[in-house]
């Protein structure tokens, strides 16, 4: 629960600043403040892969968990979520109570769904390790104090969503760290470094669009290759 609670503050004091001053950061800053974390994304997520004891599972987990992905299109449902509610509220009025509800929804989407929050929470839970919630938060950190400057205060309250959500995503992947071992974590922790990278080329640095949540399967998908190895030994 410690990267949540991290998450919650930075968003807290992001939307906190965001009201205070009613105004975007500069296009210019902000563009390069979210390159250096783009930058350091990269790099954490290359230093996770290099945990791996066994490169074939982290490749074997990635090219199994792409294939469910793509199966189960996780990355256009994640999207299709992101329009359904868009849809729902972009025509709201400007009156003082649809500005909160717009504000509280935005916030709440960008800030729960994607691979980063999903990944960091699992990664909280099973093992204490909080980083990746951590660069999350300085991420949701900078959206907060935009979204807040333009949409309220509702931004505000979207840490509720986190709490619960994103906590309980740690609360159940906590439940299970009696069955994860090592090994079945090192490869979960290397094929979580290489959607890192994913979300770093993608989304921070824009180098190249990547469905990066269609990769999320892989984190399943590498303990149970640990597991089936080790019987096959």
């Amino acid at each position: 629960m410690t990267g949540t609670l991290i998450n919650i503050a930075t968003v807290l004091l992001g939307g906190a600043l965001g009201l205070l001053f009613s105004a975007r950061l500069p296009e210019r800053l902000r563009r390069t403040v979210i390159a250096g974390l783009g930058l350091f994304t990269l790099a954490f997520g290359l230093y996770n892969f290099l945990q791996t004891k066994n490169p074939l599972i982290v490749l074997g987990s990635l090219l199994v968990g792409a294939l469910l992905g793509e199966w189960w299109k996780i990355e256009d449902g994640l999207q299709s979520l992101g329009r359904a509610l868009e849809r729902r509220f972009a025509s709201s009025t400007d009156d003082d109570s649809s500005r909160f509800v717009r504000g509280f929804l935005t916030a709440s989407l960008v800030f729960c769904v994607g691979p980063m929050t999903i990944l960091g929470s699992i990664q909280d839970g099973l093992t204490g390790d909080y980083h990746t919630l951590a660069i999350k938060a300085v991420l949701d950190g900078f959206a907060a104090l935009a979204f807040a400057s333009t949409l309220g205060v509702g931004v505000l309250f979207s840490v509720l969503v986190i709490l619960v959500y994103q906590g309980g995503l740690s609360l159940f992947a906590a439940q299970l760290s009696g069955v994860v071992t090592d090994a079945m974590m090192s490869e979960m922790t290397a094929a979580g470094g290489v959607i890192l990278m994913g979300i770093a080329i993608s989304s921070l640095l824009e180098i190249k669009p990547i469905r990066v949540g269609n990769f999320l399967p892989a984190l399943l998908i590498a303990p149970l290759l640990v597991a089936i190895v080790e019987l096959l030994r």
